[in-house]
């Protein structure tokens, strides 16, 4: 065990640090000049000569990729003398519209999509993972085909068109719903649950609906298999089958899904966020792209990054625990 970890944490710090080296190499060498972006439209070539010395620009770009890499864990200097600034580690660096450092820009919104990630995924496991179930059981008769076809439709349903009408029906019509907002849950359970009501709905329909078809699809094979007859003609009862020999088997693949999928929206669930306006990552690195912010962006890349290597990492280890014919060597 102790072996496999260090083997899937050396492996994590290689794709980690590839992911950075072309995430570097893409948005400071192959895209617009920094220093002209900064400087702005009334600026001159010394300006922006100066802009590029304080930055590091005029330097090779392995310098540059190595002043990035050593600023996440040992911070790193801009500029000398009187103008010199001190980027504490983690640095990430500095948005150019705002000048704010990116990892505080982070650590502001990020609460804000991991509340919207954390209440999608125990609605869409829920909501998804049961309806699979059910339908698996009731195979052939019109409850399957309702629940199937219902998730297809669902499925087919744009983020945005969802969000868009629910907020038309519940908010403006209705008025049984407040418009969505980043509350605190420290201003209110109520408020803050009513607040993230509508974009967890939004966002866990989508996954809901294609778990649903998943978890199905997995019961039905899984209760053809031998083990399942066997365990039937023993005389157990059928939830009892159910329950032991089913579920671990079936739900295995769910799991790997789950972990990527999870993992991913800790990133930031952009389309649900810009359409809600939660100041969450998702909606900051929309905005960032907007305007071409690029140590924004990058940040965001590798936060991306981050949590979709760690979490398949997590569901690997998750496997052992679910399904017993799953071994780590």
């Amino acid at each position: 065990m102790a072996r496999y970890l260090a083997g899937r944490i050396a492996g994590l710090v290689l794709i980690l640090f590839l992911v950075c080296l072309f995430t570097y190499l893409i948005f400071f060498k192959l895209s617009p000049d920094p220093a002209v972006m900064i400087c702005g439209k009334t600026c001159t070539p010394e300006r922006i000569l100066q802009i590029r010395t304080v930055l590091g620009l005029d330097e090779p770009f392995l310098t540059q990729f190595w002043d990035f890499l050593s600023g996440l864990f040992a911070g790193r200097d801009y500029g000398s003398g009187v103008n010199l600034i001190h980027c504490q580690a983690p640095c990430l660096g500095y948005s150019f519209q705002t000048n704010q450092s990116v990892w505080e820009m982070i650590l502001d919104r990020l609460p804000v999509s991991a509340t919207v990630a954390v209440g999608a995924a125990v609605l869409w496991l829920l909501v998804g993972i049961g309806a699979g179930l059910f339908s698996a059981v009731k195979e052939g008769t019109w409850w399957d085909r309702t629940l199937m076809n219902l998730a297809l439709g669902g499925a087919s349903i744009p983020n945005y068109v969802l969000a868009l009408a629910l907020q038309y029906v519940l908010v403006v019509k209705l008025q049984v719903l407040p418009f969505p907002s980043a509350v605190a849950f420290s201003d209110g359970p109520a408020l803050w649950f009513q607040s993230y009501l509508m974009p967890w709905i939004v966002l866990a329909t989508g996954y809901a609906c294609l778990y649903a078809r998943l978890t199905r699809s997995n019961v039905i094979d899984t209760l053809a298999e031998n083990f399942m007859r066997t365990a039937r003609a023993k005389g157990l009862h059928p939830v009892l089958t159910m329950r032991r020999h089913a579920l671990r088997p079936a739900l295995t693949p769910v799991t790997t899904i789950f972990g990527m999928d999870f993992a991913a929206l800790l990133g930031g669930a952009l389309i649900t966020e810009t359409v809600f306006g939660l100041n969450g990552v998702g909606k900051m690195a929309a905005d960032s792209i907007a305007k071409n912010d690029q140590p924004v962006i990058m940040a965001v890349t590798l936060l991306a990054a981050f949590f979709v290597v760690v979490g398949n990492v997590v569901v690997d280890l998750v496997y052992t625990g679910l399904d017993p014919r799953v071994r780590i060597r």
